[in-house]
């Protein structure tokens, strides 16, 4: 049990103890949380929740807390994909859910633009990725079937408090390296297990110069480490960010680690950071950009929650802007919302990555989930999503690499892996 009222906590203990109702809490504690809000999307929801809620004889909890997000399956485009949409689809006309968002883009991009996510909020997804939440100071994580169950059911999940890994990163970026590369770069040095059951909060100076949908990239790929939270302690970009989306009344305040709280520390350095790749088949087999210099491309994929935001097509478009891919290389863009590839069109991004000869795809996650058949079989391919785990992207024997996005427009333009520093120069 927790020792005193007075004992320093970490964010993520101050986040636990108020979903649980508690002044404080101690590592190892397993306390019983109220959930704030529910997501899922059409692979993880109504297709599995349906049938065992409906054979348990239950009702959704609190159905404002529940969002439903159709990403994975759309456009529908086979037998098996249109059912299991039209069972999404019908499902929440049956339950009358207010908050449904059908294509519209990828849901860890779409729940925090439709204000969904603010600061000091305890909420699960059904889906590995739904520690993006913690960029806004949110209290996120994935969770499978049959925990999102016991959410829907009774508004309520326990967990183990865990112990937080303070990520400092010093100084600034180069221009040219993202958060992408620094998650790359944690993630080869500590794997993809993190070593034990964790959560990793992000902090420094480094951090805190990061746009929202920087940090909200950084928060995602916690789960690659291993961890169960990917936290940033909110500040006024978090206050700014979240006032786009409508959201009044944001209180930051209070949601720091306090000095001397229990945790574990690691140092980076961002300015001595040089743009990261990781090679198949894991994200964990992470090295600097040069040990894959001419790595020959044939694909490169600018998609995915961790890597077509507004920022990362920026990205893409500033390398790209004047040039023409050469033959043989094929470049995909798959943005991640409709509202921002709507702010992409009005800003002249996608034209820039037309006239380069990127190929538009639908707003979804795509070849992220190994949807859509895009991915050629024997590629090398060079991609912004978050795994390169074998078959991942729908080929069984395409090679694919990690990078961030102007490594990928870079490694297009080259027709092969190439560091984006030498074209932004």
């Amino acid at each position: 049990m927790s020792k005193s009222t007075n004992t320093p906590q970490t964010l993520a203990q101050k986040l636990i103890a108020k979903a649980a109702g508690r002044s404080h809490v101690a590592v190892g504690d397993i306390v019983n949380c109220q959930v704030d809000l529910a997501m899922f999307h059409d692979s993880s929801g109504p297709r599995r929740l349906k049938p065992m809620l409906e054979e348990l004889g239950a009702e959704i909890w609190d159905k404002s807390r529940v969002v439903l997000v159709m990403d994975h399956y759309v456009p529908e485009r086979d037998d098996d994909s249109r059912r299991i949409v039209r069972i999404a689809r019908e499902w929440a006309v049956e339950q009358k859910l207010p908050h449904v968002y059908d294509s519209l883009g990828i849901c860890h991009v779409v729940l925090p633009q439709k204000g969904h996510l603010k600061p000091g909020m305890f909420c699960v997804g059904g889906d590995s990725h739904s520690p993006t939440g913690g960029a806004l100071g949110t209290y996120m994580f994935g969770v499978g079937s049959t925990e999102m169950l016991g959410v829907v059911v009774t508004g309520q999940l326990w967990v183990r408090v865990p112990k937080t890994f303070l990520m400092r990163w010093n100084n600034r970026l180069q221009p040219g390296v993202t958060a992408k590369d620094m998650m790359l770069h944690m993630i080869g040095r500590f794997g993809m297990n993190g070593g034990e059951y964790q959560a990793i909060e992000f902090c420094g100076d480094a951090v805190k110069a990061l746009s929202m949908q920087e940090r909200m990239t950084m928060s995602n790929m916690s789960a690659e480490m291993g961890s169960q939270v990917g936290l940033i302690e909110p500040d006024q970009v978090t206050r700014d960010w979240l006032a786009t989306t409508g959201a009044k009344d944001v209180q930051i305040e209070g949601w720091h680690t306090d000095q001397g709280a229990e945790a574990v520390t690691h140092e980076f350095d961002a300015a001595t950071l040089v743009p990261q790749v990781a090679a198949p088949h894991s994200p964990a087999n992470t090295k600097s950009v040069g040990e894959f210099k001419n790595t020959p491309i044939q694909v490169a994929y600018i998609g995915a929650c961790t890597g077509a935001k507004l920022e990362d097509l920026r990205a893409a478009a500033q390398v790209l802007r004047g040039q023409q891919l050469p033959a043989g290389v094929r470049l995909m863009v798959a943005p991640a919302s409709l509202q921002d590839q709507a702010q992409a069109e009005s800003e002249g991004v996608m034209q820039t990555l037309r006239q380069s000869g990127a190929e538009v795809l639908p707003t979804s996650c795509g070849a992220c989930s190994g949807y859509g058949g895009s991915i050629p079989d024997g590629a090398n391919v060079i991609a912004t999503t978050a795994r390169n785990f074998k078959g991942r992207m729908g080929s069984a024997t395409a090679q694919v690499y990690l990078a961030s996005p102007y490594t990928v427009a870079a490694s297009a333009l080259h027709g092969s892996i190439s560091d984006p520093r030498e074209v932004l120069a």
